[in-house]
């Protein structure tokens, strides 16, 4: 079992990697990042946010709390990550700003319209793997794994298994 600390410790320097090797491979990678790809850096700022609050102030019986909010954060970006990979693998359609086939323009204002409104990075196609796996997949995974974290912790907490040795008050 994780110290009262120590929990909200771990998720906040793992969401901390995580944010910023994102950040990383935008700003010193080259890697632009499409629509779906910063909405899906948003639960790990709220994760960052919530744990860095726990860890300053944080107190052991609303820890269990923590983690299931945590866990919740870990859900939605678990979401996220899913959306974005299916749209990679044309699973789903994607949002028409960052996937959507071009139209025809008919003027030379709406030819105008069109480039202003598109995005630079599209969402249906991954601009950087690894081992076959999208930079969404590793979200999909880390979140995966963030989420079983901390639902395992709030099980942990909510469910604090007996302690061995002699009962006070037991003959």
């Amino acid at each position: 079992m994780l110290p009262t600390r120590g929990f909200p410790a771990a998720v906040l320097a793992a969401s901390a990697v995580v944010l910023g090797a994102a950040l990383a491979s935008q700003y010193w990678g080259g890697l632009a990042p499409c629509e779906l790809c910063l909405i899906q850096r948003w639960p790990w700022g709220a994760a960052i946010v919530i744990s860095f609050v726990a860890t300053m102030v944080g107190s052991r019986p609303a820890l269990p709390w923590v983690a299931l909010l945590l866990a919740l954060v870990f859900v939605v970006s678990v979401g996220l990550a899913l959306y974005h990979v299916g749209v990679e693998q044309h699973w789903f359609a994607g949002p028409t700003a960052c996937s959507g086939a071009a139209t025809a323009a008919d003027t030379v204002e709406a030819l105008k319209a069109q480039i202003l409104r598109q995005q630079p990075v599209r969402c249906d196609e991954p601009a950087w793997s690894l081992w076959g796996v999208s930079l969404a997949g590793w979200n999909l995974l880390a979140s995966i794994l963030m989420f079983g974290f901390c639902l395992a912790a709030f099980l942990q907490r909510r469910n604090p298994a007996p302690r061995a040795g002699i009962r006070r008050g037991t003959a």
